[in-house]
């Protein structure tokens, strides 16, 4: 009997692969007793064949997966409170997440949680990698998940820092294949940095547009309207922004407090410092 109420909580499961709660197997087994689908439930979970997960939809509630086929395999010697940590891991996704999250969502003591990520990273389940956000946190995702770019900061970031010489190689490559050509568009450069092997690692178009940004800001280069494909066109500027004005060389075009300076007022031209020692300049 058990064994028979087993396979048909598992063909419900397999029906709906997005997860079904115990309300709905209840409804689709109208015949199988409360007690009867209890036993059968937590053999399966026993076996690995079925997964209990929170509930995207209602965090308060859980659903049951079928377990895909080799999970058996994976999973075999782990236990439930094993399980409960990783499933936990697994609906996180890419972004991971933090142990004070695994605390609060599987009510497991930390120093718990601590021995099951080390059970689970040494048969390489799951990974911990440290956030760009915040360096002295780790969080934990399944091992074979890429990382969110949320986390690494994308290709911008070295194994510890923020790599300015990498951004500084891609735009001044940008800007002497925009010089060469004339005029390039988005795919344009996202070509020739690929064919050139500058980047060690595939960069994305917004990777790139992010380059392309940092260079239309710094007025090195500027953005038109393609006559013929309606795309946006690269090219050095006609003409180049002023590295500084005569109005930016004295202290007034970078004071603070330009909007308070009045003739005879607390903050004034007979009173300010700067203003003197410009002059005795």
């Amino acid at each position: 009997m058990s064994r028979k109420v087993e396979e048909l909580i598992l063909t419900v499961c397999r029906k709906h692969p997005e997860g079904v709660q115990d309300t709905a197997l209840e409804a689709e087994l109208p015949s199988v007793a409360v007690n009867d689908r209890a036993v059968a439930i937590n053999s399966l979970l026993a076996s690995l064949k079925l997964q209990i997960l929170v509930n995207p939809a209602d965090p308060s509630s859980h659903i049951y997966k079928a377990s895909a086929v080799g999970d058996a395999t994976r999973f075999k010697g782990l236990t439930a409170e094993d399980m409960l940590v990783y499933q936990c891991i697994q609906g996180a996704g890419n972004m991971g997440i933090w142990t004070r999250d695994m605390k609060q969502r599987t009510n497991l003591q930390q120093p718990k949680i601590n021995k099951i990520l080390k059970t689970l990273e040494e048969r390489c389940l799951v990974k911990s990698i440290k956030s760009v956000q915040n360096a002295s946190r780790k969080v934990y995702m399944l091992y074979e998940l890429e990382p969110a770019k949320e986390l690494t900061g994308g290709p911008w970031y070295g194994p510890d820092a923020f790599d300015s010489e990498f951004i500084t190689v891609l735009q001044e490559a940008t800007m002497s294949y925009i010089n060469t050509k004339g005029d390039a568009t988005l795919a344009d450069i996202v070509r020739f940095i690929k064919e050139t092997g500058i980047s060690k690692q595939a960069l994305q178009e917004d990777d790139v547009e992010r380059i392309i940004n940092t260079l239309e800001c710094d007025g090195k280069i500027e953005g038109v309207e393609g006559d013929e494909d309606g795309l946006p066109h690269y090219r050095l500027p006609l003409m180049s922004i002023p590295e500084a004005t005569p109005f930016t060389s004295i202290p007034c075009g970078v004071c603070p407090v330009f909007n308070e300076c009045v003739e005879g007022g607390k903050i004034s031209p007979q009173t300010c410092i700067y203003f003197d020692q410009w002059l005795d300049f």
